[in-house]
């Protein structure tokens, strides 16, 4: 491939036009390339698409991390898992292969305090970001408050929308704080209009025979959202000491 011959004026602006910035500021320096490593026409396009390609990719990426709304960046190769007494490594672990997600299934994590469930939820969320799927991540508390407000404003639909469009939403501390009817109704719908719809993590710190405890002991309500939340749903227990508390005592 030789780089004789006079540059289109115009391609600048249609480059431009086109949005392929990557190849704007890059096709001159690699059509040397080009010439020097003898590379053919089909060569040097399939080098310019690549570098435009892997821009974009990842420009997506960090426009999926940032939508999510992580409170920070968890991965599951910093997950620490001498510290809890009990967690299924194995079953975790093949979480993050993300067919859950795939099939529209649920994970639920369940634990004290301080054990990592926060943790592997963003982490889980973080991963699938990384792979392609839009991603949410709230507490429960913070979701209902949202909610409530929107539908104190006439605009619940609009807001209920912000939790249904995701691929996944993440759904943290779920029983840290009592949740009365309203919140409960609220909360319910999220849970009832992405069912089989769209993934959903919950992290909680009660289990499951204690959830009306969380729901205003409304038995009936906490029975029909735990139909379809666990209908397709994988569970893992949590046991052990707070590890929160273990870098206090240690310091």
């Amino acid at each position: 491939m030789t780089t004789t011959g006079a540059k289109p004026p115009e391609l600048d602006q249609h480059l431009s036009y086109l949005k392929l910035l990557v190849i704007r500021e890059n096709y001159e320096s690699l059509a040397k390339q080009a010439a020097q490593k003898q590379w053919t026409h089909i060569q040097y396009l399939a080098e310019l698409i690549r570098a435009q390609t892997h821009q974009r990719r990842d420009r997506a990426i960090e426009r999926r991390i940032y939508q999510a709304r992580f409170p920070q960046i968890k991965t599951l190769q910093q997950f620490n898992w001498s510290w809890p007494k009990k967690i299924n490594q194995p079953q975790v672990r093949n979480m993050f292969r993300l067919k859950w997600i795939e099939d529209k299934n649920n994970v639920i994590f369940i634990g004290g305090v301080g054990l990592g469930k926060t943790h592997l939820a963003t982490a889980l969320g973080y991963e699938a970001c990384l792979k392609g799927y839009s991603v949410l991540f709230s507490t429960a508390v913070e979701a209902i408050n949202n909610l409530a407000a929107a539908r104190a404003a006439g605009r619940l639909k609009q807001e209920l929308n912000k939790y249904l469009k995701p691929d996944l939403i993440v759904c943290d501390e779920l029983g840290y704080l009592p949740i009365d009817k309203t919140g409960a109704d609220l909360l319910f719908q999220i849970i009832s209009h992405r069912y089989e719809k769209g993934s959903l993590i919950i992290t909680t710190n009660r289990v499951f025979k204690k959830w009306p405890e969380i729901f205003n002991n409304d038995s009936t309500l906490t029975s029909a959202l735990l139909d379809r939340l666990l209908h397709h749903a994988e569970t893992a227990v949590i046991e052990g000491d707070s590890y929160r508390m273990k870098e206090i005592i240690e310091t």
